[in-house]
């Protein structure tokens, strides 16, 4: 993705991929030259990650002409690092959804999250991308108490939302399926699913190379210009005119519109891959090929890889720099959940930066008449930044029903701005931290 920023070039080499298993197992496209002289085009994408390739696919569909710039490579940010994981609706629940915004649009924000989880296997499925697309997410409560209101929420789904692809678990088919203590009870939902996400952000890609979409890699953009055209100046030396000027950077955007930056928080997120393991011992940890993710403020989410490799996320930090050691960081809680795989081989560890909201709501903004953003995805980014760039397209096309939906989602700045948020955010995860363990 776009970055602007020293904070999001720690512990990453600018050009290169993370070492990751992501990145041992992806289909690469050829590296694209950075921009080194003016050009002109209809829109100017920042960020080739999930929203600004939809952003891209999107607009070609309609004819108009794409130029799609990176800081560093395509996926390199949280688009090829993250947890898999294609979640239904929004990020939270439709009971805090209608406590913020009411009933009815929380409905309208629920379906548009359906539509996007549908719009990525759409997509998927037109662009025959390999990224072993699996269905099933399991919710996992870690205390009893959770158990009232994740059997709640599962009958007004049912009930309210006409969603019929989601089971309560109780504690009896929840150990069936998990062989971890550290559960009680849960949601299956069958409609969610899981896949590759690097896989599918290069598919996405190829799609839209093929499409003529044009792209510049190692390319950072320094200044944006809100003229019009927009002026785009970017590190490489090339500037870039354009009619409209997309931000498709989430947790990287920081420099570029500050605006942006003080709704929204870049987070650092670690992730594990195990040795592989024998079929009977990945039927023992999980007996069914689902993905888990659990109800800790602090979530720990996982699943088995293609080639049976336990691919576990937990932790989170808010410095300047991953851990040293990210495979002892992530054993803990990889161990605490699976004490059973104590001496399992760690082959890969990794982390990346995702953007994070107050609300954990999607962010979108008109910063100006012609220059778009949304991000703020929260671990939702999947489905949802692929929906924000269809729906950042059809804005740009004259559509704008389904961007002022989105746009009109309360998104308070984070306390203290820009310079207060990191150490008053840390606070607040030590809190909910300490609540997690109570």
């Amino acid at each position: 993705m776009g970055l602007s920023g020293s904070f999001l070039y720690a512990n990453d080499e600018a050009g290169t991929y993370p070492a990751s298993y992501y990145h041992a197992s992806a289909e690469f496209l050829e590296a694209f030259p950075p921009l080194a002289e003016d050009t002109r085009c209809d829109v100017c994408v920042v960020g080739a990650g999930y929203m600004g390739l939809s952003t891209a696919l999107h607009l070609r569909a309609r004819g108009y002409d794409v130029v799609v710039l990176d800081a560093h490579r395509i996926g390199w940010g949280a688009s090829g690092r993250n947890g898999g994981q294609l979640g239904s609706g929004q990020r939270v629940d439709v009971d805090e959804l209608e406590d913020l915004v009411g009933p009815e649009r929380a409905l309208a924000l629920w379906q548009i999250g359906e539509d996007a989880k549908a719009l990525v296997k759409e997509l998927i499925a037109q662009h025959q991308i390999d990224c072993d697309l699996t269905p099933g997410i399991f919710y996992a409560d870690h205390k009893r108490s959770y158990s009232t209101h994740s059997r709640a929420l599962v009958e007004k789904l049912h009930r309210d939302y006409h969603y019929d692809e989601i089971a309560f678990y109780d504690e009896e088919r929840t150990r069936a399926l998990i062989d971890s203590p550290s559960y009680f009870s849960g949601t299956m939902d069958h409609g969610a699913a899981h896949l590759h996400p690097l896989n599918l952000v290069l598919g996405l890609a190829r799609a839209a190379k093929a499409a003529g979409v044009r792209f510049h890699e190692q390319t950072q953009v320094r200044k944006v210009e809100q003229t019009t055209p927009a002026i785009v100046h970017c590190s490489s030396g090339g500037r870039v005119r354009a009619d409209h000027v997309v931000y498709a950077c989430n947790g990287y955007i920081e420099n570029l519109s500050k605006p942006v930056a003080r709704r929204l928080m870049p987070i650092n997120n670690f992730i594990v891959a195990s040795e592989p393991l024998p079929q009977e011992m990945v039927q023992s940890l999980i007996a069914k090929r689902v993905a888990v993710a659990d109800s800790r403020f602090v979530i720990n989410y996982y699943r088995f890889s293609a080639d049976n490799r336990l691919l576990f996320g937990g932790g989170e930090n808010y410095r300047f720099a991953f851990p040293k050691d990210i495979k002892a960081f992530v054993r803990k809680p990889m161990l605490d959940v699976f004490p059973q795989l104590k001496d399992v081989r760690l082959d890969y560890g990794w982390g990346g930066t995702l953007g994070i909201t107050l609300n954990r709501l999607p962010l979108f903004m008109r910063l100006a008449p012609n220059v778009w953003s949304a991000g703020g995805f929260s671990g939702h980014g999947i489905s949802i930044a692929t929906m924000a760039g269809k729906v950042v397209a059809e804005a740009i096309d004259g559509q704008l029903a389904r961007f002022d939906v989105m746009a009109k989602i309360p998104s308070p700045v984070f306390p203290g701005g820009r310079h207060l948020r990191y150490p008053l955010m840390v606070l607040g995860m030590m809190y909910y931290a300490l609540r997690d363990r109570l």
